[in-house]
This record gives C-alpha cells, structure tokens and sequence, in this order.
C-alpha cells in the first residue's frame, strides 16, 4: 500500500492506494516534513486525486470520477452507496438514509457505518445531518464538516 498526502490551505488529506485504487481516505491534523516529501503527485492517480480535489475545494467539482474500493459488510456498503446518492449541496438525516436502504428502523446504525466511511468526501458523509438538521459528528470535526457543506452550498470561505 503506497501514501499520498493531499495538502491545500484548507485542510491536509492522507490517501491510501493500492491496485491503483483509493482504500482509505484519512485527515491530517498536521502537515510534518516527512509527510511533505509524500505530497508530490507521481503516478497518475496521484495526479487526479489533486487535480479533482484542487477543483473540489475550489467549488467548482460536484462529482469525484476516481477509482475506489469499499471494504465492509454488506450493511455498511449499502449506506456507504446510499450516501453517493445525495446530491451535491444538499443535506439528508440517518433517518432518511435509513429508510432508503430498507432499514427504517436503523437510523443509528447508520450514524455508525457513516462514521466507519473508509472515504469520506468522495464517499461524501458530511452531507448527513441530524433529524433536525444540526451538524452531528465528523471524522474530521464539525468545523471542516461545515466548511465541506459551506463549499458545496456556494458559501466559500
């Protein structure tokens, strides 16, 4: 398994590859120097992921075209699928998730396999809000959940 660290002034991005596919997507609190030195695109995956997430966080991609694996069970890929049908710039609840899988009754379930996603972003589970449309928990904390949907809804920052 190879590292790729994607850094931009808004956030830092430690991807995982292997067979030419992202496996892990993981946040970086702090860039170090050796860290660094794994931040030049080399391979052509590589110079997709900043190409697509330069545009991202620029507000100008709504749909990653990158190659990826999910890795879970059964339960768990399917609200990682559904979660790729929310559309950019919009917002839904682990209620409404859960009652889209066939599942009505697991909402919390789904809060657990939202905070299992091995590739937030792409896998975009910062668009699942609570009930009542309060920011709820994010690998990557509130603030950049916010910042991730500010993006999406046109209010850059």
């Amino acid at each position: 398994m190879t590292e790729y660290l994607y850094y931009n002034d808004k956030i830092s991005l430690q991807f995982m590859l292997e067979e030419s596919k992202i496996r892990r997507i993981l946040f970086v609190k702090q860039v170090t120097p050796g860290l660094q030195q794994q931040s030049h695109s080399t391979t052509s995956l590589e110079q997709s992921i900043k190409t697509q997430f330069d545009a991202y966080f620029a507000g100008k991609l709504h749909e990653f075209d990158l190659p990826y694996e999910l890795l879970g069970s059964p339960f768990h890929i399917s609200v990682w699928n559904a979660l790729c049908e929310i559309p950019y710039g919009s917002t839904t609840s682990y209620a409404a998730i859960a009652t889209a899988i066939g599942r009505p009754k697991a909402a919390r379930a789904v809060g657990s396999a939202n905070h299992h996603n091995p590739i937030p972003i792409i896998v975009p589970c910062h668009r699942v809000v609570g009930t009542n449309g309060t920011l709820t928990g994010y690998a990557g904390g509130l603030d950049l959940k916010q910042m991730l949907l500010n993006i999406e809804q046109g209010i850059l920052s």
